[in-house]
C-alpha cells in the first residue's frame, strides 16, 4: 500500500492524530512547533493553534473540549478562545522531562507517558475522571503509542528506544494492566516503532520512525500488512473520515541533516491511506 500526501504542513515534530466525528476534522500536534492543527478532508480547510506550551497528546472529552498531555503535564484544552485549563504535573520538577503520547481508553480515563533525552527515567501515568493521577508503569525510555483490542481485555504500548510493542491483559472495569509481555520486538535496522491505533478486526497499526513506513501487526504479533511512505520519520496514525475508512498519518522533520530534507520534501506533511478494513470510535474522557 502507498500513502498519499493529503496536507502539506511542514511539521516539526507532527503527532497524535485524532478524529473529531462530531465535527468530521481531523486534530494533532505539532510538538516542538507548539502548534494544534484542525483539518476538515470535505471542505479541505485547516485551522492552526498557536500555543504556549508544547502539547504533545489529545485526548475527546465528554463535556466538550479535550483532554491534553504536554510538557508541564495534564491539561483540558478549549479551541475556542484557545484556552488551557491545567490539571495536574505529575513529572513536575525533573530535568529534561516531557510527557509525550496517549490515548483515552474505554472506560473514559486518559492515559499518557513521559520521555526522557537519556535512559529508562520515565513512566506511563492515568489520568482518571475525578482528575487524580496514578503512575502505572516505571522505568520506560520513551514513551509512544498506547491502545485497546475491540473486546477491551489487551492494551498494547510502545516502549520506543526498547523497541518494543509491549501487550498487557487490560481489565475495563478497573483500569488495572497485569501481565506485561512483548507483543513486536523491532529489529534496530528496521526502524523504531512509535505511535499506534488498533482497527476493527483487533490488529494493530504501528508507525515506524526511521522505517518509511506504517505497519500492520495481527492479534499475534506478525507483520501482515505494510504501508509505504516518502518520508522516514512517520509518528503516528489514526482513523478518520465518516465511516472511518481513511489511516491518517503524521510525520517528523525534526533531526534530519540538510541533505535528508532535500532528498524529503515532505517530511513533516500529513498523509491517508484506505487501507480498506475500518478504524473504532474514539473514547471520550469523562473528567
Amino acid at each position: 500500500m502507498e500513502a498519499i500526501r493529503v496536507l502539506h504542513c511542514q511539521n516539526i515534530l507532527g503527532e497524535g492524530p485524532l478524529w473529531h466525528p462530531a465535527e468530521g476534522a481531523l486534530y494533532w500536534v505539532d510538538i516542538t512547533g507548539k502548534k494544534i492543527h484542525r483539518y476538515f478532508p470535505l471542505s479541505d480547510q485547516t485551522e492552526v493553534f498557536e500555543v504556549p506550551r508544547m502539547v504533545s497528546a489529545l485526548g475527546l472529552r465528554k463535556s466538550g473540549s479535550f483532554v491534553c498531555a504536554a510538557d508541564d503535564g495534564f491539561h483540558f484544552w478549549t479551541p475556542q478562545g484557545n484556552r488551557f485549563e491545567p490539571i495536574s504535573n505529575p513529572e513536575f520538577g525533573r530535568q529534561g522531562a516531557r510527557f509525550n503520547d496517549g490515548k483515552v481508553d474505554r472506560g473514559g480515563r486518559f492515559w499518557a507517558g513521559s520521555m526522557t533525552p537519556q535512559g529508562a527515567e520515565s513512566a506511563l501515568y492515568r489520568l482518571d475522571p475525578d482528575l487524580s493521577v496514578r503512575r502505572m508503569l516505571s522505568g520506560i525510555t520513551i514513551s509512544n503509542g498506547i491502545g485497546w483490542s475491540p473486546d477491551n481485555q489487551t492494551m498494547y504500548y510502545v516502549d520506543s528506544n526498547r523497541l518494543v510493542i509491549y501487550v498487557f491483559d487490560f481489565d475495563m472495569k478497573s483500569g488495572e494492566i497485569s501481565c506485561q509481555r512483548d507483543f513486536l520486538r523491532f529489529e534496530k535496522h528496521a526502524g523504531v516503532p512509535d505511535g499506534l491505533t488498533v482497527d476493527s478486526e483487533g490488529f494493530v497499526w504501528c508507525a515506524v520512525y526511521d522505517g518509511w513506513k506504517v505497519v500492520r501487526i495481527d492479534p499475534n504479533g506478525k507483520i501482515v500488512a505494510e504501508v509505504n511512505l516518502p518520508v522516514a520519520r512517520p509518528s503516528s496514525v489514526a482513523f478518520g473520515g465518516q465511516h472511518l475508512d481513511e489511516l491518517y498519518i503524521t510525520s517528523i522533520a525534526e533531526g534530519l541533516s540538510p541533505e535528508e530534507k532535500t532528498q524529503q520534501t515532505m517530511a513533516g506533511d500529513l498523509f491517508m491511506v484506505k487501507p480498506g478494513v475500518t478504524g473504532l470510535p474514539e473514547p471520550a474522557f469523562t473528567g
